[in-house]
């Protein structure tokens, strides 16, 4: 509210407010008038008045003004302030808030002004009005939606200002909350100042958008932009400055929001930094004290330091270039628990600690007296934490007064804690990735290339001081057994112990490492052939004692070669050659048994070696062939079926018998070559003699108990016979009683396929090996064949003869085919048929023949 004395007489006052005057007709009709005396009673009104309360004349005429004010409004300061001016004849204008007679409020802009009489004293007022309530609720309104902006933008993290243009520059004219925190300006200090002086850019002239002829509206975008606080420290933001056009299209304001990216800006700096060291390969201890150095660049409060998990419950100091050395010395392991200062608890909870105060902090009571004579009085210790949130080290921050960490430590620590990580577990690859190279992953001894580096060492050694070494070879004997049967877990576990067992037998001077699968190889240093002998007996020994593996009680042993240095070789790989060749000679001689080299055994090894070339050759150059063996029914002759078996002409070594290339394809991994070969080459015949009309009813093939390891077994047999065109019951598989003693569960499962094809199968040699009834059962046979020993002296031997009876009637029983082999006379058919016996096989009937003579057998005994 105004107030304003007036000095006008009353002479002239009384013609401008008689209430006939023509000043008062020209304004009834645009603005709200009222008339009341000096106790405030109404004394006249006009339409309008009425209009903007909602009254009648004769409701207000007699009564008084307060009518159309608050309840309390007499009692109000304003209130005497208006009657005070008007009696002092002073005139009053502002804006007055009044009561709609529906109780409702109105705003109205108004002039009190005093009338004088004659006299000139005050005998009335008026009181000209213009309702402005639309104009109050609308800047209410308005009003309203600045403090809520306002109160959003004190909100934001970003430093936000508007800024009016001229053409003397930006002058702000609002700052926000976050605009102060980050650059130190309170609003009284900023508002009117150039934001070109405030801001303090690296390049003002980005910040200058429009001066107030620009024509139109412009943005700026800085993505890194260099600002500078109040007390001149740096600030990267991101920053977006759009400029506000007015109507005639000239610009009036600019509006800046600032977003602080120093912690970002931080971050890839030391990101590089910490990131081209490991590409220098640089030493972790370097990339970490480069990583101190910085962080105590960037905040000079702090003094930086990282610790090391050594895996053992206990942390290292890998970088602290900023701590007294005597320091870092004493804690050169800090256990990992919960009461073990900063760091070794923050390690143990995984979670960061504060220490405000280290004289009074409990944590710190066995470490006080180290720290605290050098000024240093607090620590905040943070955990690094690997990817699989595994504890990796420890990042502290010490300082030199009683405090904690601030918002910006807090922020920086978290971006240094990621790159400790980073640093840290690349660290772990790389060597991880070197034991890997060089180590067995299985046993954690060293593989052959990490070995033969120590070896080569040991042989030097040797050298120098006139010593002579051994070289071990060893062996697991039926390795693959457990393999097989209890599965390749179980042989995992197996290989661990023993290579412990090992491991712990071995001498200081010794080297041991794993060479392949079930084989590990020592260096005894120095080592006499006495000295090997007894360290030798005592290690089969230690290795031949109870294991439980995969719940079982197993007893391995182990087959050991031993080749001497200088004696049987001047390197290495001759020295390893010549212990194989000898472990290989101790396995022949039975499990658990160990061989020194000789030159017989290298050159007996080197024709075991041309001779498995050879066999490998005989594939390609045909000296392979399959003879024929008939089997006949003892009481007619007749022809039951043939039995292809394995014979090999080599071209210097002449005939090779099947007992000496069969076991060498077992050894040399040719086995099921050999198998498929076999049966592809037997069907393959049968057919052909289908096809010409030559009455052969079935063939049998002997196949090795490691066939059956193979599980596409079945569907290769599956595809000879569908090549062939023989439906799969003119097939016999002859397998031996060795097959039973592995009990693995997968080849009687690949068995069982080969069977439900149709494919029929016979057990051959019965009676020399382990099997029991229960597993002929379980094999689902269709035959069973009476091994020739058990016909040798039948004739002449009552135990032979009581034995062959018990055959024929187990086969009997099981509602089996029996067939005799080894018959070579007539007295022994005449026998064996009264027996029972139906089938035989043997000399007395014919030898194992080539293809095309046993048609020329079958034509001869047509024709008889």
């Amino acid at each position: 509210m105004k107030s304003q004395k007036t000095a006008v007489s009353p002479g002239v006052l009384q013609p401008e407010f008689d209430e006939n005057s023509a000043l008062l007709s020209a304004l009834d009709s645009s603005l709200a008038i009222i008339e009341f005396d000096l106790t405030s009673r109404i004394i006249d009104v006009n339409q309008n008045y009425l209009d903007y309360f909602g009254y009648q004349r004769e409701d207000v005429i007699g009564q008084y003004h307060l009518m159309f004010c608050h309840p309390n409004y007499a009692a109000s300061e304003e209130y005497q302030t208006l009657k005070e001016c008007l009696l002092a004849g002073e005139s009053l204008e502002g804006r007055f808030e009044r009561l709609h007679k529906d109780g409702s409020t109105v705003w109205l802009a108004a002039i009190y002004q005093p009338v004088r009489g004659p006299d000139g004293s005050v005998n009335r007022m008026v009181k000209i009005a213009k309702d402005i309530t639309l104009l109050i609720e609308q800047q209410k309104a308005t009003q309203g939606w600045v403090e809520l902006l306002t109160q959003l933008t004190d909100r934001s993290d970003s430093a936000m200002f508007i800024a009016a243009n001229s053409v003397h520059g930006q002058q702000a004219v609002y700052i926000n909350q976050g605009f102060t925190q980050l650059f130190g300006y309170t609003p009284e200090q900023a508002l009117g100042q150039n934001m070109v002086g405030l801001l303090q850019s690296a390049h003002p002239e980005q910040l200058v958008l429009n001066d107030s002829t620009s024509p139109n509206a412009q943005q700026q975008l800085l993505p890194k932009e260099l600002f500078y606080s109040k007390d001149k420290q740096p600030h990267w933001c991101s920053a977006v400055i759009n400029s506000l056009v007015d109507k005639q299209g000239k610009s009036s304001y600019s509006i800046g929001v600032l977003t602080d990216i120093t912690l970002t800006k931080m971050y890839e700096v030391l990101q590089y930094k910490v990131l081209e060291a490991l590409i220098k390969e640089h030493s972790l201890e370097d990339v970490m004290s480069l990583l101190c150095h910085e962080v105590e660049r960037i905040a000079p409060e702090v003094t930086a330091s990282i610790l090391q998990a050594n895996g053992q419950n206990h942390l290292s100091h890998l970088a602290a270039p900023g701590l007294p050395l005597t320091y870092t010395a004493a804690l050169a392991c800090v256990p990992i628990s919960p009461f073990d200062g900063s760091c070794g608890t923050a390690a143990f909870r995984k979670k960061p600690v504060e220490v405000q105060d280290i004289a009074t902090d409990p944590l710190w009571d066995n470490y006080r007296h180290l720290i605290l004579p050098h000024g240093l009085l607090a620590c905040w210790s943070t955990p690094i934490l690997s990817s699989q949130g595994q504890i990796l080290g420890t990042f502290a921050f010490y300082y030199k007064e009683i405090r904690g960490p601030s918002e910006f430590h807090y922020q920086l620590v978290k971006l240094i804690a990621n790159l400790c990580a980073l640093a840290m577990e690349r660290e772990q690859s790389r060597k991880q990735i070197q034991h890997l190279a060089f180590y067995d992953s299985l046993t954690g001894l060293p593989n052959r290339n990490q070995f033969q580096v120590y070896a080569k060492q040991a042989i030097v050694q040797a050298d120098e001081r006139g010593h002579t070494l051994a070289v071990l070879v060893i062996n697991l004997d039926r390795f693959k057994q457990v393999n097989d049967s209890l599965g390749h877990a179980a042989g995992d576990e197996l290989l661990a112990a023993i290579a412990q067992r090992l491991r712990n037998d071995v001498s200081k001077g010794d080297t041991l490492g794993r060479l392949s699968g079930d084989e590990f190889i020592i260096i005894l240093a120095p080592s006499t052939m006495q000295q090997a002998t007894l360290k030798v007996e005592k290690m089969l020994s230690l290795l031949s004692q109870p294991c439980q593996i995969a719940d079982m009680n197993i007893i391995p042993s182990a087959s050991v070669g031993i080749s001497l240095y200088p004696e049987n070789g001047s390197d290495l790989d001759t020295l390893m050659i010549h212990a194989d060749i000898a472990m290989h000679k101790a396995k022949n001689m039975g499990y658990g048994h160990f061989n020194f080299f000789s030159a017989e055994m290298n050159n007996l090894n080197q024709q075991r070696q041309d001779m498995e070339d050879a066999l490998r050759n005989a594939f390609h150059i045909g000296s392979l062939e399959l003879f024929y063996q008939p089997q006949v029914m003892l009481k007619d002759g007749h022809l039951y079926g043939v039995e292809a078996l394995s014979r090999w002409v080599h071209p210097i070594l002449g005939n090779i018998l099947p007992q000496r290339f069969i076991p060498l394809a077992e050894e040399c991994g040719l086995i099921n070559e050999l198998a498929l070969w076999a049966i592809e080459t037997a069907c393959r015949q049968l057919a052909d003699w289908r096809l010409r009309g030559i009455e052969v009813p079935s063939i049998s093939v002997n196949l090795s108990p490691t066939n059956f390891h193979n599980p596409g077994l079945p569907e290769m047999i599956l595809h000879i016979l569908q090549r062939n065109h023989l439906p799969p019951q003119d097939l016999t598989l002859e397998i031996t009683e060795d097959i039973l003693i592995e009990n693995n569960a997968a080849i009687f499962v690949t068995i069982e396929k080969i069977h439900r094809m149709g494919v029929r199968l016979s057990m051959d040699d019965f009676g020399t090996g382990y099997s029991s009834l229960s597993y002929l059962r379980r094999l689902d046979l269709d035959e069973i064949k009476l091994d020739k020993s058990f016909v040798h002296d039948l004739e002449h031997d009552e135990t032979s003869r009581t034995l062959s009876e018990a055959v024929i009637r187990i086969g009997e029983s099981l509602q089996l085919s029996v067939i005799v082999e080894g018959v070579e006379n007539e007295a022994q058919r005449t026998l064996l048929s009264r027996q029972g016996y139906q089938i035989g096989q043997g000399f007395l009937f014919s030898e194992a023949l080539p293809a095309i003579k046993l048609e020329q057998w079958l034509e001869h005994r047509t024709s008889r």
